[in-house]
């Protein structure tokens, strides 16, 4: 199983990729900001500077319906800011 799961494109990511240099990815949970350099190294072919990783908990929502009681849940995930070294650059658009 690879350590990045999907990039993260939302307008604050975009923003941070322009002005920063910083590109956001959803990891696996047990990777670690070595392992997460190391893959963004060599899946994409930059330098990395700096890790950054947040953990989000699970989100459960309960609402009253018609049919009763409906509960849901989002999952939780790990994200990672990754900023890249001075004239590096992922485009993440070059497949389309």
């Amino acid at each position: 199983m690879s350590i990045l799961i999907k990039p993260i494109i939302t307008e604050k990511a975009t923003d941070q990729s322009e002005l920063s240099n910083c590109f956001s990815f959803v990891v696996r949970k047990t990777a670690n900001k070595i392992e997460i350099k190391e893959a963004v190294e060599h899946a994409y072919g930059v330098s990395v500077d700096k890790v950054r990783t947040m953990t989000y908990p699970v989100k459960r929502k309960t609402k009253f319906t018609k049919k009763g009681l409906v509960t849901g849940k989002v999952g939780a995930y790990k994200k990672a800011v990754v900023q890249l070294a001075e004239g590096d650059n992922i485009d993440f658009y070059s497949n389309i």
